[in-house]
């Protein structure tokens, strides 16, 4: 006899969360309005005030990219070593560091240092900052608080979009630079949360011995072989190159050179698209929890497919309100995916990982995320500008259908019920017809 899976309600989510963990939340809001003032600038920036050339700008922000792929692989060890707070404290003054850099940017070599500091800096951020919170936050609500962090990220963004799009003058220099000071000044309140309140959190936790010898020294291909990590891994970068990578490079690139989408219309998909994510996470936690995380990531992969699909119809009518409408829908369903895929992936990750490799796991899949961010753009670039926008659809959509492949037959079996979802840590397994997400199930939503 089967029972009917608990569901926690959202409203006991903070009643539940350690005061560390409530600290942490505190801020992300203001600190991605930091964020959310330069990222849609980068380019404008760079090449209209900067005065480089658009092909110099592109190798800048891959570089960016390829910094944080070469970091995130030490960045773990680190992590590992002298825990994810220190790790962390040194991520943020590297971001300040790098912003303020960039801000002063007269000439490519000091453009190339701030940039290679602040993409250094995410390649490791991402991993410590999956590690602090794991560190804090218990498994059993740690899907719902990635979700959360999520939503309120993605506010604090769009938050910071508005105020950077009010602010920003291509006439005058100074309005950039006020900007770049601006989203480095928002890293300080994470900074001192963890150097005063949060002190005592995030140490290093010590390596499990053998008897009186010596810890096992653990490599990234040890790691790889762990139960499910293979897969794991496959997974992310997959997910990533038909997901992130194409709404932030080949969304734009297909919008504007197949379905003559204006830059105006472009604003409003990418509004859109934050609307939905902070409009429908929480409701969507309610709709997963104690759902295998497996299948909603199933359900995500037939979502972005089904946006790649709306995408391809903007093209139908290109330079017409039609496009625009079809461009700004694609955004918005995407944004429905990426709901489900916040509270799953990062979750599952946290979960296999043992306390003290939880660097090195975070790390792994950080940089299979990284690697497929700067694969994507080059290969939607020239599928793209070869004409071959038919190509990249079905590459896209046959992509999607990977994604579920790897999550629902590879991955599934190698999962228990903890890591997968539905059960807490210490709890009894439950039964596989408890906790699988119907398709008719996301209609709620």
């Amino acid at each position: 006899m089967t029972t009917e899976t608990e569901r926690p309600s959202l409203s006991s989510f903070w009643h539940d969360l350690p005061r560390e963990g409530k600290f942490l939340l505190a801020v992300v809001a203001f600190e991605f309005v930091g964020t959310g003032l330069v990222l849609p600038f980068w380019v404008v920036y760079l090449h209209e005030m900067r005065g480089f050339s658009l092909e110099v700008v592109g190798l800048l922000l891959a570089a960016m990219s390829a910094a944080g792929v070469v970091a995130a692989a030490p960045g773990g060890m680190l992590i590992d070593r002298i825990g994810p707070r220190l790790t962390m404290i040194g991520v943020l003054t590297s971001a300040v560091v790098g912003q303020t850099t960039v801000a002063f940017a007269d000439d490519l070599a000091t453009a190339t240092l701030g940039i290679a500091i602040i993409g250094a800096g995410f390649g490791m951020g991402w991993p410590t900052s999956q590690a602090l919170i794991a560190s804090v936050v218990p498994s059993r609500i740690r899907s719902r608080y990635f979700g959360i962090n999520f939503s309120l990220l993605n506010l604090g963004i769009g938050i910071g979009g508005i105020i950077g799009g009010l602010v920003v003058d291509v006439t005058d220099l100074t309005t950039f630079q006020w900007m770049y000071l601006g989203d480095a000044v928002s890293y300080l309140p994470s900074l001192f949360l963890l150097l005063v309140p949060l002190r005592r959190i995030g140490g290093p936790v010590p390596h499990p011995e053998e008897g009186d010898g010596p810890a096992e020294k653990v490599s990234y291909l040890t790691v790889l072989r762990a139960p499910a990590m293979g897969t794991m891994t496959a997974l992310m970068f997959v997910s990533a190159f038909v997901g992130y990578s194409q709404l932030n490079a080949g969304m734009p690139a297909y919008s504007r050179a197949i379905s003559e989408v204006s830059t105006r219309g472009l604003g409003l998909a990418f509004a859109a698209n934050t609307l939905v994510i902070v409009l429908l996470q929480l409701v969507v936690l309610q709709r997963i929890e104690g759902r295998r995380r497996t299948r909603v990531i199933v359900v995500m992969s037939a979502v972005w497919a089904a946006s790649w699909g709306l995408l391809g119809a903007s093209g139908i009518a290109p330079g017409t309100a039609v496009a625009t409408f079809f461009v700004a829908a694609c955004a918005s369903v995407f944004a429905l995916g990426e709901t489900l895929l916040q509270p799953t992936m990062p979750a599952i990750v946290n979960d296999l990982a043992p306390d003290h490799l939880r660097g090195r796991y975070n790390a792994l899949t950080a940089a299979s995320f990284q690697s497929a961010s700067i694969l994507g753009p080059i290969i939607a670039g020239f599928l793209i500008g070869h004409h071959l926008h038919l190509e990249y659809l079905a590459m896209l959509i046959a992509g999607c259908a990977v994604t579920a492949w790897l999550s629902a037959v590879q991955l599934e079996p190698q999962l228990d019920d903890v890591a997968n979802g539905i059960a807490p840590a210490g709890a009894d397994p439950v039964t596989p017809d408890e906790a699988d997400l119907e398709p008719s199930q996301l209609r709620e939503l």
